[in-house]
């Protein structure tokens, strides 16, 4: 811990965004305090504050490299706690037209476990932190103004017994997931707030656990089942968790909800469009409730076209972008923000103002991090029922992405290429170069 940046940073929230942000300051501030407001958890359990987390949380190899990179060794954590570990591309993919599609060694390996595991591994390697202290029962209630009110000085809360408390803050960073913190301070103090852009996709998903089956050998650890879109908007997925158990969930779009009861569900899969994730769990012992969630739009805040942002202040996780969490693609760029944070602090040590601009730059650099996973989100549009602000290329695209499919289906390397864009390993202009454009405007042409 150098401490060159400034005494004090605060966050806000105590999920996967928040630990790995915290992780990130404590190089370069004295005292790092994560706030949150749930009572933690002292075992891989769920909590009141992530009703999600009862829900697939997919760890996209991007993700996993960027947490690594933050908590060295943090794999090898992962799998003594239990994940479980899955070979890329020797899975089970179900696409329309491809089922399966191609199963290939793909080169590198996924951890497989819950949320709630996740959760209590990474807030493990921060609570070992010596400057970092993680405040649990407290409630943010707003941010603090500098005298000026250029910038933020630090956080009121509420601890447990309803005390009012103030914390002062050379930097608070906004993990709190719905951004409620900052959104109120540019309010407040006279900033304008940033734009939206929302895909409004209605998505609805319920799963439920289930034990291993003792008698199962599928050829597969995971299933991902991809809708006949636009026709239906029906999916699933089989995750592989800790204690030898899979999560199924069962996905659909626009009022096409899932339903809560075993028979329900059975006859849900049952409708898919290959028996696989119906065949796996129709004998299988269910453990605990089928629980059901909602998330009715993917939402992306544009703070880098704000032309004034306060000092000491930046936001990260959900409170910028929300995606369709079918991609599982939330968690991942959290952690890719906080290694962007990390590096731009690293290269400001020894600056007379260090603070000055760097939410400015910070928004700049995550724009590649964000541009793959809000082009996944932009191709819910291929449903008419969608609302929103419908790319005007939008039909070319999803041409693009059906030959780009088909070429990888023939072709191991492109295969290769277009899982490192999906895991946020290449950028998304990876799949537009030359040599691959080329090869993908034949095939559509071919197919006109």
């Amino acid at each position: 811990m150098s401490g060159s940046i400034g005494k004090k940073a605060v966050v806000i929230g105590a999920g996967m965004a928040g630990l790995a942000a915290a992780k990130a300051l404590s190089a370069h501030f004295e005292h790092v305090s994560i706030l949150e407001r749930d009572a933690l958890p002292v075992t891989p359990t769920h909590r009141p504050g992530t009703p999600q987390a009862q829900h697939p949380h997919g760890l996209l190899a991007g993700g996993l490299r960027a947490l690594d990179e933050l908590f060295p060794e943090f794999e090898k954590d992962l799998e003594r706690a239990g994940a479980v570990r899955v070979r890329m591309g020797l899975d089970r993919t179900e696409l329309p037209d491809y089922d399966p599609f191609p199963q290939r060694d793909l080169g590198w390996d996924l951890m497989c476990m819950s949320r709630p595991l996740m959760e209590y591994v990474t807030r493990r390697r921060v609570e070992r932190q010596v400057n970092v202290a993680l405040v649990s029962n407290c409630r943010v209630t707003k941010l603090v103004a500098s005298p000026d009110k250029t910038g933020v000085a630090g956080i009121h809360y509420e601890d447990a017994e309803g005390r009012k408390e103030t914390l002062a803050a050379d930097l608070v960073a906004d993990a709190s997931g719905r951004g409620v913190p900052t959104l109120t301070f540019l309010d407040t103090c006279g900033y304008a707030k940033p734009q939206e852009t929302e895909i409004c996709i209605d998505k609805a998903y319920a799963t439920a656990v289930f034990e291993f089956p003792k008698d199962a050998a599928p050829d597969w650890k995971t299933v991902k089942h991809s809708p006949t879109a636009p026709a239906s908007s029906r999916g699933a997925a089989v995750m592989a968790l800790e204690q030898g158990l899979w999560m199924v969930t069962l996905i659909g779009m626009h009022g096409d909800s899932p339903p809560g009861d075993i028979d329900g569900f059975l006859e849900f899969a049952k409708s898919l469009r290959t028996s696989t994730v119906h065949d796996a769990i129709e004998g299988a012992r269910r453990v605990g409730e089928i629980v059901r969630f909602l998330l009715p739009a993917s939402v992306r805040r544009h703070f880098e076209q704000l032309a004034r942002f306060p000092r000491g202040l930046i936001t990260i996780g959900d409170a910028i972008c929300r995606f369709n969490p079918g991609f599982g693609q939330g968690m991942s760029v959290a952690a890719q923000e906080a290694v962007v944070l990390n590096r731009l602090l690293e290269a400001r040590t020894g600056w007379s103002d260090p603070l000055d601009g760097l939410a400015q730059e910070y928004f700049g650099a995550i724009q590649e991090i964000l541009a793959s996973p809000w082009a996944d989100a932009e191709s819910d549009f291929v449903y008419p029922q969608t609302r929103g602000r419908r790319p005007a290329d939008l039909e070319q695209r999803m041409k693009y992405l059906s030959a780009l499919t088909k070429l990888a289906a023939e072709d191991p390397s492109v295969h290769k290429l277009l899982m490192q864009v999906r895991h946020l390993l290449q950028p998304q202009s990876a799949l537009l170069d030359q040599p691959i454009r080329s090869r993908v405007v034949e095939i559509m042409a071919a197919s006109v």
